[in-house]
């Protein structure tokens, strides 16, 4: 049995087979429905079922609670349509959205910028012209057939002149990949890959001002739209397309538990003299005497709240740890008054984190 999806307001459709999610069914069908976990742990892919009846595999209550279950909410990471449905998700790429691509990635360099934390960067065959927006991301491609999602760190852009992907890799011990990252992997070292996911971009047909909110790693999709913005404002093919981005007021908060946690802090700086409508606020969670923090100190999505009375105007871009991003939607659109379908979001679920 087969059971057409269709996806609103972007009226994408795309078929479902019949003990398929419907998450596997829009990628295999090319459609960038977002997610994270592609486990039902981090609520990433949930979204709102305007008709039809779906069933949900395993998921965990912190993803899907029964009471949005009972509303009409889906986790199409692990529902399986039993009719034909009809979804609400306004971060659904449209059709011209860049194909995905598998292919081999040669290792050219590995930099360590923390402890825990390695820029890798890739060179893709000479051959393949590899297309994604800033903010989207990769997947490697191990042995066994497991994956490991990363974001480019570099904007698109940046493949004229130097192609190739950078990404931040941050050490979790025991991780399978980790591991490798951090251990017996060398430069010249081929790896499978395939992409661009995701629906974590720049919206370009706003002026809203913005909020970056990342913990950790999630730097790394926040770089790349910084680049972007940086490269759209001063030679966009619009002039006016790049002079509107140019005003739109950017606040950038970067939250570690440590400021080695911050480990590009010296970039973000370096750019503030290029972007005027750049505002960076570092906070630290757990700064310790030796580290003679002058900056803020708590929770990253705390900072914001105590920034802003009122969200309701902006636009928010929230990547990294599942409890970051979490909270800040949480918090954002119940006390700040900021629209649910404005708040963009790419939630970094380690394996660890599913169920």
């Amino acid at each position: 049995m087969t059971y057409q999806i269709t996806v609103q307001p972007s009226g994408r459709q795309f078929a479902s087979e019949a003990e398929e999610t419907i998450l596997s069914a829009g990628i295999r069908a090319g459609v960038g429905l977002p997610y994270g976990c592609k486990d039902g742990a981090c609520g990433s892919c949930k979204c709102k079922k305007i008709s039809g009846t779906v069933v949900h595999g395993e998921h965990q209550a912190k993803a899907l609670s029964p009471e949005e279950e009972a509303n009409g909410f889906v986790l199409t990471c692990c529902a399986v349509a039993q009719s034909d449905v009809t979804l609400e998700s306004r971060q659904v790429t449209d059709a011209s959205a860049f194909p995905i691509k598998k292919m081999p990635a040669r290792v050219a360099a590995l930099e360590k910028k923390s402890a825990d934390v390695m820029a890798v960067r890739l060179q893709l065959p000479a051959t393949e012209q590899f297309r994604y927006h800033a903010g989207q991301y990769i997947e490697f491609i191990l042995r066994d057939g497991s994956r490991r999602a990363y974001s480019m760190a570099n904007a698109p852009h940046t493949q004229v002149e130097t192609p190739g992907l950078d990404l931040h890799i941050r050490h979790l011990p025991g991780g399978k990949f980790t591991d490798h990252v951090f251990g017996a992997m060398k430069e010249k070292e081929i790896q499978r890959i395939e992409g661009p996911f995701g629906s974590f971009y720049l919206r370009e047909d706003t002026n809203k001002p913005m909020v970056f909110v990342a913990s950790g790693t999630g730097f790394a999709p926040i770089k790349a739209l910084l680049e972007h913005i940086q490269f759209i404002t001063e030679h966009s093919a619009d002039p006016a397309l790049g002079a509107a981005q140019a005003l739109r007021p950017i606040h950038f908060y970067w939250g570690g538990r440590r400021p080695s946690d911050l480990y590009l802090d010296d970039w973000v700086k370096a750019q503030l003299p290029k972007m005027p409508q750049l505002h960076y606020i570092p906070v630290v969670s757990e700064a310790s005497p030796e580290d003679a923090w002058q900056g803020r100190t708590g929770f990253v999505h705390q900072a914001v709240l105590d920034d802003f009375a009122d969200l309701s105007g902006h636009q928010v871009y929230a990547c990294g740890a599942p409890i970051v991003v979490n909270s800040s939607q949480s918090s954002f659109t119940t006390q700040r008054g900021l629209p649910e379908d404005e708040f963009f979001a790419d939630s970094f679920t380690s394996e660890a984190d599913k169920p």
